[in-house]
């Protein structure tokens, strides 16, 4: 099967994910747990996400509605608005979790407590539940602080060794947020996969902090062999500052180029491919790295004198590793992004997005992506399903134990000169 659909028995079948079936509930914001959820999603399982009556964090970071974040990650996912602090919302909550098989969260330790959303109470209500919670700090001094993403990059290391200006600085995206989320979709598959397991197994806490140790090793570990090696603590720079030639570079009409360059033999690639000579006293990468500077320089030239299409070309040919520089306007018009299509059309509201899919078409569902929900969309849907007749349902509303959209609510102020931000 290839594409989105297969033929079975004269039918056209849509290709469901190896989760088709199972029922995931989420009480996310942010990133980390909807990240992880949205990859649970991606593989066919059905997400209810829970969120309180003002909604999760990221439906009110652009011009008071949802951000990129939220459209991203929360596409095709159910929206249950219930408040946890009312007896009434809490009682919907034990019904959907007795006939879930996965929950996961990233609450802070003392509003998971408050809310009863722990692993005590969700597995004597269904004691095959996988609980899943994202922490700040797993098990430790530290374990009921809260941390965020740029709070783990400073604790890891991440941060100390990324500077604008000389000043420690977050990097960009959320990484170790969205690490956090495969983690655990990794560890709530291995969980479903051993059904018969410990029931530790199926209790999954883990930090953020412990996270960024993880993605680190490399980094925690050079330093160490530097330590050894020269008696110093030295940090291992990256690629870029330890490889002359290794980086972006602009050409004659002002677009960047990034180019690989690791080994003696992608110098000489790249020395025939923008047809300068490879000098005998560069020919080893401690030559090269003793006269950093002339590399650089002698970089730099080449590069301008050439358009990028016809660089690109000419190291295409010569099996240089390079790619162009994108904004983030233009990545997905590339041509490997566009064909076979790496993103699914998503409506929401009155716009249109197009959003990158799970990178292992294989594992997942490739029904059409339904778009993120408008807050408690499906909450008359899923208190019905749960065995709530009308007159219930309508009576937690007005009580304020449950919430459904506001009808006409825009969702966006209205923007001026095209401004979101």
């Amino acid at each position: 099967m290839t594409g989105r659909t297969a033929k079975k028995e004269g039918r056209e079948m849509f290709q469901k994910g190896v989760l088709a079936g199972r029922r995931v509930i989420e009480l996310g914001s942010m990133i980390a747990a909807p990240f992880g959820t949205h990859i649970l999603a991606e593989l066919g399982a059905e997400v209810i996400k829970i969120e309180p009556p003002e909604g999760e964090t990221t439906r009110h970071l652009v011009r008071g509605g949802p951000s990129g974040t939220f459209i991203a990650y929360n596409r095709g996912k159910k929206s249950l608005c219930l408040n946890l602090q009312a007896e009434d919302g809490q009682e919907a909550f034990r019904r959907l979790v007795a006939g879930a098989d996965v929950v996961l969260h990233n609450l802070s330790p003392g509003a998971a407590r408050k809310l009863g959303v722990t692993y005590e109470t969700c597995s004597a209500l269904n004691p095959k539940i996988v609980f899943c919670h994202i922490r700040g700090y797993g098990v430790g001094p530290m374990q009921e602080e809260i941390a965020s993403n740029p709070v783990a990059e400073a604790a890891t290391g991440v941060m100390y060794s990324n500077r604008v200006n000389g000043r420690p600085s977050r990097l960009g995206p959320s990484y170790l947020d969205q690490f956090a989320g495969c983690y655990a979709a990794i560890a709530v598959l291995a969980a479903l996969l051993d059904e018969g397991g410990a029931a530790a197994q199926r209790n999954i806490e883990f930090g953020l902090y412990e996270t960024g140790l993880h993605i680190a090793a490399r980094d925690l570990v050079g330093v160490q062999l530097k330590s050894q090696l020269l008696g110093r603590a030295e940090t291992e720079p990256s690629p870029e500052f330890a490889m002359p030639g290794y980086g972006a570079y602009e050409t004659r009409e002002g677009r960047w180029i990034y180019i690989v360059m690791l080994t003696d033999e992608h110098w000489r690639r790249f020395c025939r491919a923008v047809e300068v000579e490879a000098a005998a006293d560069l020919a080893t990468l401690r030559d090269r790295r003793r006269n950093r500077d002339r590399v650089e320089a002698l970089v730099r030239d080449a590069v301008s004198r050439w358009d990028y299409d016809g660089l690109s070309k000419a190291m295409g040919a010569a099996g240089v590793g390079h790619t162009e520089v994108l904004s983030a306007d233009r990545v997905l018009q590339a041509p490997q992004a566009c064909d076979p299509r790496k993103f699914s059309e998503v409506p929401f509201s009155v716009y249109s997005f197009q959003s990158p899919d799970f990178p292992v078409p294989s594992c997942r569902d490739a029904s059409p992506v339904g778009p993120p929900p408008l807050l408690g969309e499906q909450t008359r849907d899923v208190l019905a399903m749960l065995g709530y007749g009308s007159e219930q349902i309508e009576a937690m509303i007005i009580a304020g134990a449950a919430a459904t959209p506001q009808a006409g609510k825009p969702l966006w102020a209205k923007a001026t000169g095209g401004d979101l931000s």
